[in-house]
């Protein structure tokens, strides 16, 4: 369904299209070509749609070799403006925390994206960051919460996973893709983990230096900071939203990983359930950037994943798994439980969602755009089950995006 909007293709339409640009996209980024597609101008529409789906617009701007029809490239490059503009102000705001936590002797660890950029993988412009994550131990958690208030934040909300701290002012520009002045949350993690599909799988002691020092701190090793985007982009592909840009950040930190590296990799794969959930996304990494993992790493984490996870993944695309399948399932991450007890309890996490489920619905209504406009998010279960049986119920994330990008211009 096209939730009754004439202004956007059919439903199967539109997701032939998405898969089509989607996978374009992503060849173009890993081996860029010489040409550029032949697409129509809605197609270009959705294009720009897409690349502001995935993150990598600012990173489509240096690398393809091709110009598109006006108004591509100048979408690309102004995408790129915003990144580098915003990248100051994270950078500044990094400088910052690094300044008080030193004074207040607290320790913390530059997650994902700040860690890339400190590491040189990526220049300022190259790589949007939605916000600042953080790792702390838990016995300095009360001291980082007073450090993030001291700056002028204030938690806005917590899960199991994090606490979300946002500035006092909130300015959303609801454009497509990046914009510069976007308010900038800060992400404070305990732990390190992600529920797959129904377990909560962690990795904090992997992730956390055994010695640290007050103000940010780096990954303890080029392994321990792979081990997280890689339990990240197994998380985002169990249910669907993985982005290209995770997948470009795996590329480019498996491009400087040494023999040591993946040595160290592999040996915490012999730990209990080991890195069972490594192997789908790097796998699909390699399908694009098909130099990046040597084939014995690939060889030995196999040993490690459940086989109907392996016959699930080793079948999808980046398509298959992230924002440009266009419809919410009922059932998302059935495909990597590991037993008949695991399909049951997701089932019926389904039908019967906790309380902290339904309240973190409500939160996502309340911050995020796309839920906002949207119906879906303000359904009862009852009606959102209903919908499940009798329609397919397109996602309100690439709605938005999708419907901004027809209906921006494209000069």
């Amino acid at each position: 369904m096209n939730n009754g909007d004439p202004s956007l293709p059919p439903p199967r339409e539109l997701y032939t299209t998405l898969r089509r640009i989607t996978e374009r996209l992503a060849t173009e980024l890993a081996r860029p070509g010489n040409t550029a597609p032949e697409w129509s101008e809605p197609e270009w529409g959705l294009a720009r749609g897409v690349a502001a789906i995935h993150g990598v617009s600012a990173l489509l701007a240096s690398a393809l070799k091709w110009d598109g029809p006006p108004g591509w490239k100048p979408f690309l490059a102004t995408q790129r403006a915003h990144v580098a503009a915003r990248h100051q102000r994270i950078e500044e705001l990094l400088s910052q925390l690094d300044t008080r936590c030193r004074d207040e002797s607290v320790a913390l660890v530059a997650l994902k994206g700040a860690a890339l950029h400190g590491l040189g993988l990526y220049r300022p412009g190259e790589r949007p960051m939605a916000d600042v994550d953080l790792l702390v131990h838990p016995r300095e958690a009360k001291g980082a919460e007073q450090v993030l208030e001291s700056l002028g934040f204030s938690e806005q909300f917590a899960n199991w996973k994090h606490q979300v701290f946002v500035p006092a002012v909130r300015p959303v520009h609801a454009g497509l893709g990046e914009h510069a002045q976007n308010y900038i949350k800060i992400e404070l993690h305990q732990r390190i983990a992600e529920i797959l599909p129904v377990r909560i799988t962690e990795v904090t002691q992997t992730v956390l230096p055994s010695r640290s020092h007050p103000g940010l701190n780096p990954y303890p090793s080029n392994a321990a900071l792979l081990v997280h985007l890689l339990i990240h982009a197994a998380g985002a592909m169990a249910y669907r939203s993985l982005r290209l840009l995770h997948l470009h950040d795996l590329s480019l930190v498996c491009s400087r990983m040494s023999a040591s590296d993946w040595n160290e990799l592999l040996a915490l794969g012999r730990d209990k359930d080991g890195l069972w959930w490594a192997l789908p996304p790097l796998q699909l990494m390699a399908s694009y950037y098909s130099t990046a993992v040597p084939k014995d790493v690939l060889a030995a984490l196999t040993e490690h994943c459940q086989w109907t996870v392996q016959r699930l993944t080793r079948r999808q695309s980046l398509t298959d798994v992230s924002l440009s399948y266009p419809w919410i399932e009922a059932f998302p991450g059935i495909g990597w439980c590991r037993s008949l007890a695991e399909v049951m309890e997701l089932i019926y996490s389904r039908i019967r969602p906790g309380e902290e489920t339904l309240r973190l619905r409500k939160v996502e209504v309340e911050t995020q755009v796309p839920a906002a406009n949207s119906d879906w998010g303000n359904l009862s279960q009852g009606r959102r089950m209903l919908r499940w049986l009798l329609s397919r119920q397109t996602r309100a994330q690439t709605l938005h995006a999708v419907r901004t990008a027809l209906t921006a211009p494209h000069a």
